[in-house]
């Protein structure tokens, strides 16, 4: 059992990624529901409503003031599902709060739970999306009021965000999404990435455009923009970006060879070089790619972790079936294929082509592809 003791963090005990919290005895009855059908959850509820089973189910009880939990549940969940009126839910938590990108999805329920409110964090926290979960869980009404969600328009915060596009720099995220939302003229430019975007049954709203090029986009004046593309823009494109946010979609494979024991730093140094000099961002690269033999080589294992990437490990066989320009006997001498970096920078990315071929710098042989998945080549978007 957990004692709330002022000024002393309780000791939680962090299971699930959602906290769910109720101090009244029906709170307590739809807690306890809520638990058995929502997975990756953690409940709490005051030790006066104990019914024997708690150990069994992993439920932790607690007595004292429950605003003395919420500062052990703030940094270890990402959403607390609080069954507590608003008001005082609100007061409790205020003190706890940081940044909309940090702070964790906050969805309270009342009582008799009709009604399931998102109150914090409602796109980056996850919290709209919790509070239609838990809503048809419990067979309550989803109260959500962020524009977006409530006109049914795109939310700039959360763009691709399911695919796992980044956005390049968030300065103008608010001004952007007040452009969408305010019904104001909005550019989405397209270069990359999954084109499933729209999540709505119904046509784009009338004041969102796509077009097919930056520059066709600054022709049109938008007053707002959404720019998805792997590349570095040019100066003159750069102008799209006064009141846009530039989204780096997952498109990039790297295809990666190394002598044994190649440190991290230079493997890294090579990447960024080389994607400079192909007016590339770092941000979309999805993947290293690479030879089963090196599956184990701590450099490239270093790298992948750093930035999040996958690591996709090829047999010999495997990159021998892709069609490569420079195949190479030494190659094969002492790994069984006709070449690393250039097979297996193809295979991932599905294409016949490269952005690099080939390229060797120190201890490093780097080949670069680009999905083809919504991407065309320089020569297509200038037609």
């Amino acid at each position: 059992m957990i004692t709330l003791v002022e000024n002393e963090l309780p000791d939680i005990q962090r299971h699930g990624d959602y906290a769910i919290v109720a101090i009244t005895k029906h709170g307590v009855e739809l807690a306890r529901k809520l638990h058995g059908s929502f997975g990756h959850s953690d409940l709490y509820y005051m030790s006066k409503f104990r019914r024997g089973d708690e150990s069994e189910r992993r439920i932790q009880l607690f007595e004292g003031s429950v605003r003395l939990l919420f500062p052990a549940l703030f940094p270890a969940y990402k959403g607390l599902i609080i069954i507590i009126s608003l008001g005082a839910v609100i007061r409790m938590i205020a003190p706890l709060l940081q940044d909309k990108k940090k702070d964790p999805g906050i969805v309270v329920i009342d009582d008799k739970g009709e009604h399931v409110i998102s109150v914090l964090s409602g796109h980056l926290g996850g919290a709209n999306e919790l509070t239609r979960e838990v809503a048809a869980a419990l067979g309550a009404k989803p109260v959500i009021t962020t524009a977006s969600d409530v006109q049914g328009t795109i939310a700039v915060d959360l763009f691709g965000r399911r695919f796992g596009w980044e956005w390049e720099s968030d300065e103008k995220l608010t001004p952007v999404s007040a452009s969408v939302v305010n019904e104001e003229r909005v550019a989405v430019v397209q270069e990359a990435g999954e084109p499933g975007w729209w999540l709505y049954d119904t046509p784009l709203p009338p004041n969102i455009q796509a077009y097919e090029s930056v520059a066709e986009a600054l022709e049109a004046k938008p007053q707002a923009a959404l720019v998805v593309t792997p590349r570095m823009l040019t100066p003159d494109e750069e102008a799209i970006l006064a009141n846009g946010v530039l989204y780096r979609p997952k498109v990039i494979a790297l295809g990666i060879g190394c002598n044994r024991g190649t440190t991290a730093e230079e493997i890294e140094a090579v990447i960024r070089e080389t994607l400079g000099e192909l007016g590339l961002s770092i941000r979309s690269v999805q993947a290293i790619c690479t030879i089963d033999l090196k599956k184990d080589e701590e450099g490239l294992l270093a790298v992948v972790a750093k930035h999040g990437w996958e690591f996709a490990i090829y047999t010999p066989e495997q990159l021998n079936r892709a069609e490569i320009e420079a195949p190479s006997d030494t190659v094969y001498k002492f790994t069984g294929a006709y070449g690393v970096s250039e097979p297996a920078a193809k295979l991932y990315a599905d294409v016949d082509k490269l952005a690099l071929t080939k390229k060797k710098s120190g201890n490093v042989t780097i080949s670069v592809g680009v999905k083809r998945q919504g991407w065309r080549a320089d020569s297509e978007r200038k037609a």
